[in-house]
């Protein structure tokens, strides 16, 4: 186009201006419905805290680091080594990097493209006749070069918001991709925090097993000597080796558990089962239960990253409605070039070689057999399946709470109970040694009462675990030390700067 006089520039920006402005009203369109965090029923308390202590209000908040609340230093060594070494959650951390690319590449498609592509060509003509080039004749076996200078540019307007509710999309999911690592690393977190209670378990059953055994040498010694004087028989010799023996079985099995869950420590610190190892210790005699907030229900919303992700993932399907809508409208395409061309270099940058070239393109498509009717439909589906997934999610969150503290409340009562049931079986097999060796029972009573005591300790190293790991699990049904206010924004994900 080539404007000959001052009218046809005032046309030219008139027609400009009214482009832009109508460019920037289409630009305005938003096809997708307006969101709203779907609502939940949410309890007004947790039935579990009515015969719970409820914590003070400055201490509701279970901090950052919540296995410190357990005050282990081998355990707090072992947590910290999970986000810098655990593979799973490096490549959590990978997959929100990725997706948080994928939101900046659709951000990009909202500016135009331009492209620079230089180049030079030399030629040489036929020499069995002329060729004319531009207006110039070039004569037989003439050799001649050609420079180009060319800026290529090409936009696709956003009118109807397609890729703006594409970028949203995207953003969205790169939130919750951002949600499900801290889901994940807490997760982690308390895999390590209950297999290393397990660990504990087994070094105190170990230690058990051992007290056991020199009871049980101690029993089959006297038997012995019992024997050897003619008071006992050599059944009841029989008897208490026999014990003896199966509980030295029983003992050495107990090693199997120990070093899988030591090799499941090293798996989750990021450190090779043959290169790591702990030493044996005892569970703690006292454990620390965590503080439950009061109104917890409403907060554990705003708490726990699994619902954090998925409601991040309805926002994303949200937006994707107002992608799919506006594939009913039609797409408009500019395109414009400029650059130099020169047979001769040292012409290329003069006004004389320059050009230039702009265009517009309208598409829309009439007919595609419900093609775009069908997106909308799936595009709906997918929402609503998102929405009650969420609400899944959050159900399932308030019946693990409710689950760990009715665990931890029914447990502390078996503890103390049986507490109560050791000291009764100790007394029984007191009260079976002195009638053995009064010569009123046999051997038989002795072993059973043993027996029993064994058992009934075993049970409260068992319940003792269970306490730590509800009370682990407890706290990871509460989010742990997460709040959403950690979540990455939107606009931090396209924008903040990161690793590449």
């Amino acid at each position: 186009m080539i404007l000959e006089n001052g009218m046809s520039r005032i046309n030219f920006k008139t027609a400009l201006g009214a482009l832009a402005a109508a460019l920037a009203l289409a630009a305005g369109c938003n096809f997708a419905p307006k969101y709203k965090v779907p609502p939940v029923e949410t309890p007004v308390a947790f039935k579990e805290t009515n015969d719970w202590k409820i914590a003070e209000p400055r201490d509701a908040a279970i901090k950052g680091k919540w296995w410190e609340m357990f005050h282990d230093p081998q355990l707090n060594q072992l947590e910290d080594q999970v986000n810098i070494s655990n593979q799973t959650v490096v490549a959590a951390l990978e997959s929100f990097l990725a997706s948080r690319a994928v939101a900046r590449e659709a951000h990009s498609q909202l500016f135009p493209t331009v492209t620079v592509n230089p180049s030079v060509t030399k030629s040489k003509t036929s020499g069995n006749g002329s060729v004319t080039v531009g207006s110039s004749s070039n004569a037989a076996n003439t050799i001649y070069s050609v420079y180009a200078l060319p800026i290529d540019a090409s936009w696709e307007p956003d009118l109807w918001g397609s890729i703006r509710n594409t970028v949203r999309a995207n953003a969205y999911a790169a939130q919750a991709t951002a949600a499900q690592l801290e889901n994940m690393r807490l997760t982690i977190q308390s895999e390590l925090a209950v297999d290393f209670y397990g660990l504990r378990a087994q070094d105190e059953l170990i230690e058990l097993y051992n007290t056991t055994i020199k009871d049980y040498k101690d029993s089959v010694a006297l038997t012995q000597t019992l024997f050897d004087t003619g008071i006992d028989s050599d059944l009841d010799v029989a008897q208490a080796d026999s014990l003896l023996q199966t509980t030295l079985a029983t003992a050495t099995g107990l090693g199997v558990q120990r070093a899988q869950y030591e090799h499941a420590i090293a798996l989750l610190i990021g450190r090779p089962a043959s290169e790591f190892s702990l030493k044996p210790l005892p569970l703690p005699s006292e454990i620390t239960l965590p503080p439950v907030p009061p109104g917890i229900p409403s907060q554990l919303l705003e708490r726990r990253p699994d619902i954090a992700a998925a409601e991040r993932t309805v926002a994303e399907f949200n937006a994707s409605i107002g992608v799919a809508r506006a594939a009913y409208f039609p797409t408009l395409n500019l395109t414009g070039g400029a650059g130099y061309q020169s047979s001769k270099l040292s012409l290329l940058l003069a006004g004389s070689s320059f050009y230039w070239a702009a265009g517009a393109s309208l598409a829309q498509t009439v007919f595609d057999g419900g093609y775009r009717k069908s997106l909308n439909r799936q595009a709906w589906a997918t929402y609503r399946e998102n929405v009650a997934n969420y609400r899944e999610t959050v159900l399932t969150a308030f019946q693990q709470v409710e689950d760990n503290l009715s665990g931890l409340r029914i447990l502390t009562a078996q503890a103390g109970q049986q507490d109560i049931a050791i000291r009764a079986t100790q007394r029984n097999l007191d009260l079976a040694l002195e009638r053995y060796h009064l010569g009123i029972d046999s051997y038989l009573d002795v072993i059973t009462a043993q027996v029993s005591l064994l058992g009934n300790r075993q049970t409260a190293v068992s319940i003792q675990m269970q306490e730590m790991t509800d009370c682990v699990q407890l706290i990871v049904a509460l989010g742990g030390g997460w709040d959403s206010r950690e979540l990455v924004t939107p606009n931090n994900v396209l924008h903040a700067p990161g690793p590449n």
